[in-house]
């Protein structure tokens, strides 16, 4: 009885654990893809960010795809995409805060001002 206990304790701790690395994932690199032009025209806040933000931050970067809505796509550490969020609903505010939960830091001697 106590050793399905025991075992039952572990397995709990492990699925545990297992979630928070998920969460907690790092990603190596990030690119901004947009139309420079159109559809960012309609999004002041997202296109501040995009052309005032994105290049203080450390492997973010920004990519001119003609037609395209603005997405934040994140990469691992082995160049693999691992996924994409939409950008065109959020502020400037939130774009950077998307950034820096996703674990992105701002360039040394940078400063976002909001």
């Amino acid at each position: 009885m106590k050793n399905l206990l025991i075992i039952t304790i572990l397995a709990l701790f492990a699925c545990t654990f297992a979630e928070q690395a998920k969460d907690e994932e790092l990603y190596s690199r990030a690119v901004i893809e947009s139309c420079p032009g159109c559809s960012l025209n309609r999004l002041p806040e997202v296109r501040k960010f995009i052309y005032d933000d994105v290049p203080k931050y450390n492997n973010v970067e920004f990519k001119k795809i003609h037609g395209a809505k603005p997405e934040l796509v994140l990469y691992d550490d082995t160049d693999t995409e691992v996924s994409r969020i939409k950008l065109e609903q959020l502020t400037r505010k939130e774009c950077n805060q998307l950034l820096a939960s996703k674990g992105f830091q701002v360039k040394e001697n940078n400063k976002i001002e909001l």
